[in-house]
């Protein structure tokens, strides 16, 4: 084919190629975790940058950075993203609720029954509404994109006893990250929260500094807890494991909206894979641990309906003392149950 093409159309066809070359260097995205390639954050981030630069046919580039080489921890790797240095990053609500404290309404307890549910949630308005609070109280800099899942479900473990009801909490000593919500909870339910950063906690377990933990179970045997004597999960399931991922507010609206779209487009594939990827890991995770010695513990629904009732005052303590509850908790419920009717009329239609 090339021998048939003229001089001119020969040139032409070369200035096109590098068009293109320059386009593919148009936009770079500078996106970040602080984790590793076993996280389902890793996974997201993966999805991500196969998904935009190719549906943006080369004119973004998105290069990951997994571990601590731009930024250590929440607070600081936040910072990055507002002043622009970072462009992506994904933390969880205990990393944003020193800057946004209403994001810990993702940890309040025992508000979505399942996988379906907690999906719904957080594919809606929901989402929406936590990005416009997060906005205005970061001066219209940090964005929040999406929020996926990084570890399923938050269930209590401990290295003492089996848990069954809330009454078999007590006294325990449980590594709760610094975020107030989290021991409010762990209070609440009668065991002492004990703060611990997440490096120290296989160490703490061992030498009894912490006696258990509000762990996913793929966290959990990543991290090699059973080594420290952590024996005894029980699946409450009190918490989804959702992780916050947001965008330097400038930089996507400076994006023409083909591009931005490209981009939405992007998290919505990122959404979608870390939903799925913890459901996949727990099921080797499960069996890895019970293949240990670990023993698992499945309340009936009655004993769930007494952790339930024993976390309730959180409820109110949330809407009551942290700025911006209400309005979230409002958010969070009422999408709990438009999912809820959803998916009855699903069944409904499905079943019969």
């Amino acid at each position: 084919m090339l021998k048939g093409l003229t001089k001119a159309a020969m040139v032409a066809a070369l200035l096109t190629g590098s068009a293109i070359t320059a386009a593919a260097q148009e936009i770079t995205i500078r996106a970040t975790a602080n984790s590793n390639e076993n996280d389902e954050d890793y996974d997201g981030l993966v999805v991500f940058k196969d998904y935009v630069e190719k549906a943006s046919n080369g004119a973004i580039a998105v290069e990951l950075f997994i571990g601590t080489q731009l930024c250590s921890g929440g607070a600081e790797c936040l910072q990055g993203v507002s002043d622009g240095s970072i462009d992506v990053f994904v933390t969880t609500s205990g990393g944003a609720a020193g800057i946004f404290p209403y994001v810990q309404v993702l940890d309040l307890p025992y508000l979505m029954s399942d996988d379906r549910v907690a999906e719904a949630v957080l594919s809606g308005d929901f989402t929406r509404k936590m990005r416009e609070m997060a906005l205005e109280d970061s001066g219209g800099t940090i964005r929040i994109m999406t929020i996926g899942n990084t570890g399923g479900w938050r269930n209590f473990a401990n290295t003492q006893r089996r848990v069954q009801m809330p009454g078999d909490l007590a006294g325990l000593k449980i590594r709760t990250v610094v975020a107030d919500l989290p021991q409010e909870l762990v209070k609440a339910l009668g065991a002492s929260p004990t703060p611990i950063s997440w490096p120290e906690l296989f160490t703490s377990l061992q030498t009894g500094v912490v006696e258990g933990s509000k762990n996913g179970i793929t966290d959990i045997m990543n991290m090699k807890f059973p080594d420290a004597g952590l024996k005894y999960v029980t699946l409450d399931g009190h918490a989804y494991m959702g992780a916050i991922w947001v965008m330097n507010n400038e930089k996507f609206l400076g994006m023409s909206e083909e591009m931005r779209r490209v981009v939405v487009d992007g998290f919505a594939a990122l959404q979608q894979a870390t939903f799925a990827s913890p459901k996949r890991k727990s099921i080797q995770a499960y069996q890895d641990y019970l293949a240990a010695g670990g023993d698992l513990y499945v309340p009936t629904p009655e004993e769930k309906e007494a952790f339930r009732q024993a976390a309730a005052p959180v409820f109110d303590w949330f809407q009551q003392n942290v700025q911006g509850g209400d309005v979230i908790y409002q958010a969070l419920t009422d999408a709990v149950a438009a999912a809820e009717a959803d998916l009855a009329k699903g069944y409904e239609a499905d079943l019969n």
